[in-house]
């Protein structure tokens, strides 16, 4: 079984993006980088929520692109369309079980890219295992939430920090059930 592995950049006020999106204030070169670049290459499998797939949009990526070409990669959304010949797998529903099937068949870590809606459900549902921080310096006053609007109260076990030199500061996280 291999665990659902939320590793996502955040602001010190809970967002994941600011206002209309915007992640332009977070960083996207340095140590912090180079390490969440190390940890890409581990995972096997990519899931996420359709707002978190068309938001790579506005940088290139057309319909049924992977945007992780290394890693199968799965969209869940009731409403995308993308092209026969799609890159990606289109999930129309998510359930525990189902999400299980996944963690218990996947050869590799799975990668949790978000958003914050969809990574809420699948805390409600008790199926994100690790939460990997990379908290940023920085306030962005409101925008996209770590965790969307409403989601559960969860015990997390530290597991490690890195302090780095430019104020960021990875946490990883162990969520107890």
């Amino acid at each position: 079984m291999h665990p659902i592995i939320y590793d996502v950049a955040v602001s010190l006020d809970g967002c994941i993006a600011g206002p209309n999106g915007d992640v332009t204030r977070f960083a996207d070169e340095g140590p912090v980088v180079e390490d969440y670049a190390q940890r890409m290459a581990g995972y096997r499998l990519a899931i996420m929520g359709r707002a978190s797939y068309e938001f790579a949009f506005q940088f290139g990526l057309k319909p049924g692109e992977n945007p992780y070409p290394a890693m199968r990669t799965l969209v869940f959304s009731r409403s995308l369309a993308v092209p026969d010949t799609s890159d990606v797998e289109i999930f129309r529903k998510t359930d525990k079980g189902m999400l299980e099937q996944l963690k218990a068949d996947a050869d590799g870590p799975i990668y949790l890219c978000g958003g914050g809606a969809f990574a809420g459900a699948l805390l409600e549902m008790g199926v994100i295992d690790i939460l990997r921080l990379k908290r940023a310096p920085i306030l962005l006053g409101g925008g996209v939430r770590l965790f969307g609007e409403g989601f559960p109260g969860v015990t997390l076990a530290c597991r490690e920090t890195k302090n780095y030199p430019d104020g960021y500061v990875f946490q990883e996280f162990h969520v107890r059930s």
